[in-house]
């Protein structure tokens, strides 16, 4: 199959890229390999990916319509996988409107790159964010009493609304994944699991909102990819699927295990609680287990100690 994926420079969307080239499928990569983090950092993970041959790679912003439609006319993709977006909640306060050209506006602009050169199917990187403040728990793709706190919440939450819009109105269908905190090599250095480890290896204290009672379901990234390049198959017009573990651990637990994984000692500072954090996360994942026969394999303890294997390799703490 030919498959476009957009945001194939960052840490899911590397993953997923090698998956789909070893699955032995055509792929184009379009990232505008923005500094939001080490340039570095995405230049290696495109190393990777590219060392297995059968990728084109184009430097391409979603918030520009134009040059994205000339490589969805030239490639002629039979399916999008779409991860490009400005990620992370606490990131997007202040930041409003950048969270939305890039997630609403630039999601718009591949929905309609789709339709106007034909694309049979797309799946869509949600965010479990959009739940917010959603009392029922674990939370269901069938909720509709939704109450996303972070405008990255609202973008993606709008950005599902679209993606629905044009699998009713145009022939090609849509799978929107709502992920729950993956986690993994290649993390991105503002998430909790890579800033608390680089911390404690320079021997810094981390802080922690509230009490650390708030709870997350970790997703391992192999898992994500399972779920996504299963997503890719399904024969749907449009479904809304989780992607978690349905084990959410509380803050401290985890970081007890990165203590465990680490064999260092982390020091605490607890500042008030951020209003942009749900209390806690939780997927039901039945309709991924049946539509998708998906099961997380990798336990938290695991994919922990195969995150810390490589970041120990990175030339940062070499």
């Amino acid at each position: 199959m030919r498959v476009l994926v957009t945001g194939g420079a960052g840490f899911i969307g590397s993953h997923l890229s090698e998956s789909l080239l070893r699955a032995g499928h055509s792929l184009s990569i379009i990232d505008n390999l923005d500094e939001v983090y080490s340039l570095d950092e995405k230049q290696a993970n495109l190393g990777a990916v590219c060392s297995l041959g059968g990728v084109r790679v184009s430097k391409i912003d979603i918030r520009t319509f134009e040059p994205l439609l000339d490589e969805f006319r030239a490639f002629k993709p039979e399916a999008v996988i779409h991860l490009a977006a400005m990620a992370g909640v606490r990131g997007s306060i202040g930041q409003a409107i950048l969270y939305e050209r890039t997630n609403v506006a630039g999601t718009l602009h591949v929905l309609e790159a789709c339709r106007l050169s034909g694309v049979e199917r797309m799946v869509f990187a949600s965010s479990s964010s959009v739940y917010g403040a959603s009392q029922r728990i674990p939370f269901r793709e069938d909720d509709r009493e939704l109450h996303p706190l972070s405008p990255y919440a609202a973008t993606k939450l709008a950005a599902e609304l679209l993606c629905e819009t044009y699998a009713h109105l145009y022939d090609f269908g849509v799978v929107c994944l709502r992920l729950f905190s993956v986690f993994g090599p290649r993390q991105r250095p503002d998430l909790a699991i890579r800033l608390f480890t680089e911390r404690i290896e320079r021997g810094e204290p981390i802080q922690v909102f509230g009490n650390g009672e708030s709870a997350r379901d970790y997703t391992y990234v192999d898992d994500a990819i399972q779920a996504m390049c299963a997503a890719l198959e399904l024969n749907a017009r449009f479904e809304i699927i989780n992607v978690g573990s349905s084990r959410p651990l509380s803050l401290m637990t985890v970081i007890r295990t990165i203590e465990e994984v680490t064999q260092k000692r982390i020091g605490i500072i607890h500042i008030p609680p951020n209003p942009a954090d749900p209390e806690v996360t939780r997927a039901c994942i039945a309709k991924a287990q049946a539509l998708l026969h998906y099961q997380p394999a990798v336990a938290f303890e695991d994919g922990v100690a195969r995150f810390y294997g490589w970041l120990k390799g990175q030339r940062t703490f070499q």
